[in-house]
């Protein structure tokens, strides 16, 4: 099975999820790795100069002061070099400063120096001292009445709680931070602490605010000239659509943010991106590759001296190791990333590595010892509030339970990793972000629903094949229902006007943007020209984005939508199945393709049957042949041999009950695509379902017929799904969108 890659983020890491459509089989199990999230820590130590002003009189206090000023610059070009050794020899210089302030007795001086010395310690990934540092800092700014510098304290220390995992502590900071800093105006400033804030909300799982932090941030770093920081934000852009399964738009802000940090010979930046993408290529799988980038980041992270990234570099070689089949390699990166971890407090990064050392021994088959790990690493991402990591190894224990035969304690604990799954999702209102994260999701549900179906097979009267077909309806219509429901209320209603017409203005500019860009390919422009509206076009649409996402937010309608169970409701149980959808003259045929077994629900009126196929593998291929056999036999009347496999594979186990019945098909991917009516039936007399009356829906049709009277409650669609006309409705519907 591949390894399924998927991240979360923070300033540190990132998950490891359910990556693509179908479980897999040789690393069944999901990795955490750590996208490296770059953060922005306000006052760049000794760039501050010392007005005039500050400069008292005597003779031997200017001696003082010129001394202290010498000693910041010596330490500022120390701290430039980027080395651990370097910043342990500026540290040197800052506290002999420090001092010298002392003397003079000035505490605005004392509290900048303080604040540089917390920099740097937390450089160096001693975040404890950094934060003494800090809180020294701080109450010398406020006797001062240095609103900036308060500013700039408070944002730092938000950043030490975020990596410490204090998460909702480091919000509290950058909320204390944010209002001064825009009291001052500086833009600067205010597009760090926005980044920040944009970190946490990231490892909370809330991407869609993080993104909004992102967007709102990149302008004005732009607008200030600050091309450190604007290829941070990229960066962190790049992590928040590699979460969301966008693994090439990550890529594309990777490689715009690359160059940047080149540029200023940030170092440790380039190092972390050159890392994220090589996590991209490891979930695209090109491994080989993703280890090359890997380690050119680690010997440039060594030199910076950061302990905290070096433990998450070395991380995330050990999964690509992993990856590889190299379960001591990836033990022994793993084991070197641990303690490091725990000596700099990162306790997400200390879960995430030891998941990763239980998925290992899970793949060594010493399952005793892989729960040991999982179970470890859970009570920390609870604690922390890493919810996306707790679904994560919450779906490692389901695995490792099934196992050792332990279906119960599996399905429990899928249930849980589910249940956050769905809650997280509904955190991400922009509609095609939140679609490409389900996607990414979906092999969560196919795991749950082979577990639901073993447990079918030990108790066949409890039920399980219901709620296994149950979760299967749940996982394809979540996307179309919420699509109508929003269609159906205005998302407006309630919401800030200046928000709306924020909206419109947007809108507007967009509009006005792509005329101008028309017009200027009609007649003679230089790529300067075109580049430059290019840029102003995608600069619109990602802030439209933006205000339409902060619409979803704040609207009272959009909450009702998302709160509770209320799309829940709206999927069918088989009992509502029967009762709202079925006659005594027609069944139901739903297919859910697995790794390494596939699944076929027949529904009736009064029963429901269940048949274990072939695995997707087996079952895609005959489908994609037959279509191939089809087209390259289109004038021929006789069936395709193709098409007699196919049969032999998803419909014979049901032949004996098609008798004269009418039939409503549900694919799963490759069904999708086949033309239902013209397969044979092994072991009947009847050659084809041509004989039978058929409707063939895609994936979502027959959900969407379900569910549209909930949804739109017209007498039209009230009488289409209620009463005897169901069927007639439905095929109404299916041959209204696409059928065969």
């Amino acid at each position: 099975m591949n390894n399924q890659n998927k991240s979360l983020v923070v300033l540190t890491c990132k998950t490891r999820s359910f990556l693509s459509p179908s479980l897999c089989l040789r690393f069944p199990v999901s990795a955490l790795f750590s996208i490296l999230l770059l953060p922005s820590v306000v006052v760049i130590p000794g760039s501050r100069s010392i007005s005039a002003a500050q400069q008292p009189t005597a003779t031997q206090q200017q001696e003082t002061r010129a001394a202290a000023k010498r000693l910041l610059q010596e330490g500022f070009q120390l701290y430039q070099q980027g080395t651990a050794e370097s910043k342990q020899q500026a540290l040197a210089k800052y506290e002999e400063a420090l001092k010298l302030f002392r003397i003079l007795d000035d505490l605005l001086e004392q509290a900048l120096t303080l604040v540089d010395i917390g920099r740097i310690y937390s450089d160096l990934g001693e975040k404890q001292t950094a934060l003494l540092y800090y809180n020294q800092a701080l109450p010398l700014s406020r006797a001062v009445g240095d609103k900036a510098g308060v500013a700039t304290t408070l944002n730092n220390i938000g950043l030490v709680y975020s990596d410490l995992g204090e998460k909702q502590k480091a919000l509290s900071y950058f909320n204390q931070s944010l209002p001064l800093i825009r009291a001052v105006d500086d833009k600067g400033q205010e597009a760090r602490t926005l980044n920040n804030m944009g970190l946490v909300y990231s490892d909370l799982g809330e991407k869609q605010t993080a993104l909004s932090y992102f967007n709102q941030s990149l302008p004005l770093r732009r607008a200030v000239g600050d091309k450190a920081g604007v290829a941070r934000t990229l960066n962190n852009i790049g992590g928040i659509y590699s979460d969301l399964g966008e693994k090439q738009k990550a890529l594309e802000y990777y490689n715009q943010s690359l160059p940047l940090s080149r540029e200023v010979d940030d170092k440790a930046d380039v190092a972390r991106i050159l890392n994220n993408i090589g996590l991209v290529y490891l979930n695209l799988g090109q491994k080989q590759k993703a280890l090359e980038y890997c380690n050119q980041s680690l010997p440039l992270i060594r030199a910076v001296g950061n302990k905290a990234d070096v433990a998450r570099i070395f991380n995330n070689i050990g999964l690509v190791y992993d990856h590889l089949g190299e379960n001591q390699k990836a033990l022994e990166y793993y084991n070197q990333s641990l303690p490091l971890r725990r000596a700099v407090g990162d306790k997400t990064g200390e879960a995430t590595t030891l998941n990763n050392i239980g998925l290992v021994y899970d793949h060594l088959g010493k399952k005793q010892k892989t729960l040991e790990y999982y179970n470890q690493a859970l009570p920390l991402m609870r604690a922390v509030g890493y919810k996306a990591g707790v679904a994560t190894t919450l779906y490692n224990v389901a695995y490792t339970e099934r196992n050792r035969g332990n279906l119960n304690a599996a399905v429990t604990s899928m249930k849980e990793a589910i249940n956050i799954i769905e809650d997280l999702r509904t955190k991400v209102v922009n509609q095609e972000l939140r679609t490409s994260y389900f996607a990414s999701k979906q092999d969560a549900y196919l795991f749950y629903i082979d577990l639901l179906m073993q447990l079918h097979k030990q108790q066949p009267s409890k039920g399980y094949n219901a709620e296994a077909l149950h979760i299967s309806e749940r996982a394809r219509a979540r996307n179309l229902l919420e699509l109508l429901a929003e269609a159906n209320v205005d998302i407006r209603q309630g919401v800030d006007s200046k928000l709306v017409e924020n909206e419109r203005s947007l809108q507007q500019q967009l509009n006005a943007a792509e005329f101008q860009r028309v017009k200027l390919l009609q007649g003679q422009y230089t790529n300067k020209q075109l580049d430059n509206i290019k840029q102003l076009i995608e600069s619109l649409d990602s802030q439209l984005d933006d205000v339409q996402a902060q619409i979803r937010v704040k609207s009272p309608e959009y909450a009702t939508l998302t709160q509770g169970n209320q799309f829940d409701k709206l999927v069918l149980t088989l009992p509502q199945i029967q009762q709202q959808v079925l006659d005594d003259n027609t069944l139901l045929l739903e297919y859910s393709l697995g790794e390494e077994r596939s699944f076929l629900w027949v529904v009736s009126k009064k029963g429901i049957t269940t048949y274990e196929l072939p695995k997707r593998a087996d079952i895609e291929a005959a489908a994609q042949a037959f279509n191939k056999e089809l087209l390259d036999k289109k004038d021929s009347a006789a069936v395709p041999e193709t098409g007699i496999k196919l049969s032999k594979m998803i419909l014979a186990p049901v032949a004996s009950q098609l008798k004269q019945k009418r039939l409503l098909v549900v694919g799963d991917g490759a069904l999708q695509t086949i033309p239902f009516t013209v397969l044979p039936i092994a072991g009947s007399s009847q050659n084809s379902l041509t004989n039978y009356s058929m409707y063939t829906h895609l994936a979502q049709n027959l959900t969407l017929a379900f569910t549209v009277a909930k949804i739109f409650p017209s007498p039209q669609v009230q009488r289409g799904i209620s009463g005897t006309d169901r069927v007639g409705f439905l095929r109404f519907l299916a041959n209204s969108m696409t059928c065969v």
